[in-house]
């Protein structure tokens, strides 16, 4: 007994569909118009980048300024501790000096009375709260520390110090739960040291030490450290600086001041929060971030105090009010956002604008050509907006628009004309003429046809260089799809020119007599020339003829010449030379008496948008080169170098075959 099986069929895989709906998606923009796809352009990145840079740019100019914050706390946490150090340190070395004072020791001599005056005269002198001398059996170890003490061990202070230890305890938002109302334990800076005798006998110890509860000038003080006036900006936004002792999570000594009170009242009992209890206290880690602190938002810094055996007991804080600084970086960062889009907005106009005097143009030759079609023989572009490549080519289908027309006319007159006076014999006598006309039609068409595909040539060959390789990749298919078009139009012009003289056609490209070549560019500059008193010197020496297109030599040649003329206002020499050089080599010089380029014109003057001139495109010499690179050429510049001024243009190019050069013949 058998059974079917039927087998599912496999998804496609995720890169197959990745690829349809890129293929999909390129296909829908090659079908879009001219306008649209220029408008896509042009706004793709306006709309589409630039926002999403700027919202980048506001997050990381945020996160930029908090992290400035956070590192000005931990600098000053420093300077806090290091005082708070120092004090420490001054505690102890105030200790030393009273256990090896000579009063102290004559004072323990027997029979000497009490020693509690001397101590608290001591204390006094050395800005100590306390002294006090216990005896030599008490297992006492030198060391300086802060300690905490419970109510049975605050024995050694006096009654006002006793008065200043208990802190009720205020209830806090966010603290951690507790049973406790006081805070009944006292944080002192403690030093003791050992008494000895000239004999090193042991006399004793001496305890000193200042009490931290309530000590509003100790904590002034590493404020005024901290924060001197004038320290923090913004002081007119309310930015002020702040300082805490913390005995556990409980503000013993501060200058915070509580909400809703009078401004003297200090928030002595308030806590700190859980979360940074938990971190400083519970992990002896140092907090270093925004904390709520009694009734605000403070850019804060805890750093945990441990005492004499390693045991974390209190906490030492600095901090700054945030609001001042947020409410600056919020406008700053509204200030640069609004900027930044009115830039867009301004970019994104003025490229329309633009991109409009591309197409506009472009859709005038369409519906010309669409009326034309129609049988509107007398359709016509018209004036252009544009003074370009694009209103030049308007102005040459115009004219070949008109030659069309005449043509034809001409054509169907000599066609009625044999029609009426002759029969067979004569009716072939018309076909020969009709081919005479046609030939001598595509013959004007085809040169007419070549220049406007030369413009378009050059300038799509600049749009991949302004483009660049990454946004040549993006257009790759409508790029090819005109140079395939560009071609069509190329051979198209090359079979008509054969149908026209088929005996005559030599190629699109053809071996061109450089001396002949540099005549006929003086014959089209010397309007240019006549009114500058320029003298033209010739040294023609070259005996190869360059394999090239004989306009796009001249096109090279006449932007040259006309480039020494303005660079010669009031007269000078213009020297035209060629000469053979290396094996299958000719070079073209054009030397003017100018007064020659500048060493940073040099670096930059064959990349487009580069020119001296005001009213100059900067594309002349740009497009040359790509000209004479085509044919496995090249164009150099540099200064004479004979002790004149002046600029020298080389143009090197090759006898080569074009089948070499891969610019064959379109035959």
């Amino acid at each position: 007994m058998g059974a079917g099986v039927t087998q599912a069929a496999a998804p496609p895989p995720a890169g197959a569909h990745l690829a349809s709906t890129t293929a999909t998606r390129l296909g829908r923009f090659a079908r879009l118009s001219i306008r649209n796809k220029l408008l896509v352009m042009v706004l793709m990145p306006l709309l589409g980048v630039l926002p999403l840079l700027g919202a980048f740019l506001l997050w990381w100019g945020s996160e930029a300024v908090d992290r400035l914050l956070v590192t000005k706390v931990q600098s000053d946490l420093a300077v806090a501790q290091g005082y708070f150090e120092r004090v420490l340190a001054e505690v102890g070395a105030s200790a030393m000096g009273v256990a090896e004072s000579a009063a102290l020791l004559q004072a323990l001599q027997p029979r000497r009375g009490p020693v509690e005056p001397l101590l608290q005269r001591l204390a006094g002198r050395e800005r100590l709260d306390f002294i006090r001398l216990l005896p030599p059996d008490a297992a006492l170890a030198d060391g300086t520390s802060v300690e905490v003490f419970e109510p049975a061990q605050q024995n050694m202070l006096g009654p006002e110090l006793r008065d200043r230890v208990p802190v009720p305890l205020v209830a806090t938002r966010n603290a951690a739960p507790t049973a406790r109302e006081v805070e009944d334990r006292a944080m002192v800076l403690l030093a003791t040291r050992a008494v000895r005798s000239p004999q090193g006998e042991l006399l004793g110890h001496v305890q000193a030490g200042l009490l931290l509860n309530r000590n509003l000038p100790f904590i002034d003080h590493i404020n005024q450290i901290v924060y001197p006036e004038g320290s923090l900006p913004f002081s007119e936004l309310g930015s002020r600086g702040t300082a805490t002792l913390f005995l556990d999570d409980v503000r013993i000594s501060t200058n915070v001041r509580l909400f809703g009170t009078e401004a003297d009242q200090r928030a002595i009992g308030t806590r700190v929060s859980n979360t940074v209890r938990e971190t400083v206290l519970g992990r002896g880690t140092t907090w270093l971030d925004r904390a709520f602190v009694v009734n605000d938002w403070y850019v804060s810094a805890y750093q945990p105090l441990a005492d004499g055996s390693g045991r974390r007991v209190g906490m030492l804080y600095v901090g700054i009010l945030e609001r001042p600084f947020t409410l600056l970086k919020y406008g700053a960062l509204a200030s640069i956002g609004v900027l930044f889009f009115a830039v867009m907005i301004v970019a994104a106009a003025v490229s329309l604008r633009w991109a409009r005097s591309i197409f506009r143009p472009l859709e005038q030759m369409e519906a010309t050509m669409q009326r034309v079609e129609a049988g509107s023989l007398d359709a016509r572009v018209g004036a252009v907006a544009t003074d370009d490549e694009i209103g030049r080519l308007a102005g040459h289908l115009d004219h070949l628009l008109q030659v069309i027309a005449e043509n034809t006319r001409g054509l169907d007159n000599k066609v009625a004309e044999r029609t009426q006076a002759l029969e067979q014999a004569q009716q072939q006598l018309v076909r020969s003429e009709k081919l005479a006309t046609v030939g001598q039609l595509t013959a004007s068409i085809a040169h007419e046809v070549n220049n406007p595909i030369a413009v378009i040539q050059g300038n799509l060959d600049l749009v991949r260089e302004l483009l660049g390789a990454e946004g040549s990749h993006k257009v790759a298919a409508e790029l090819k799809l005109m140079d395939e078009q560009i071609e069509r139009m190329r051979l198209i012009v090359t079979q008509l020119l054969q149908f026209a003289r088929p005996t005559e056609f030599a190629g699109y490209v053809e071996a061109v007599d450089t001396a002949r070549a540099l005549e006929d560019c003086l014959v089209l500059a010397g309007h240019q020339m006549a009114s500058t008193g320029i003298e033209v010197q010739r040294d023609y020496r070259a005996t190869r003829q360059p394999s090239l297109n004989r306009h796009e030599l001249q096109q090279v040649l006449v932007n040259l010449i006309v480039n020494a003329i303005h660079a010669m206002p009031q007269g000078g020499r213009l020297r035209l030379a060629t000469r053979d050089t290396g094996t299958d080599g000719v070079e073209i010089d054009v030397i003017d008496t100018g007064g020659g380029l500048s060493d940073e014109l040099l670096a930059r003057l064959f990349q487009p948008f580069v020119t001296r001139r005001p009213d100059g495109t900067g594309l002349g010499l740009w497009i040359s080169r790509g000209l004479v690179e085509r044919y496995g050429g090249d164009i150099r510049a540099a200064n004479r170098r004979d002790g004149s001024t002046g600029a020298v243009f080389t143009v090197a190019l090759s006898v080569t075959p074009a089948a070499e050069t891969g610019l064959a013949s379109l035959v």
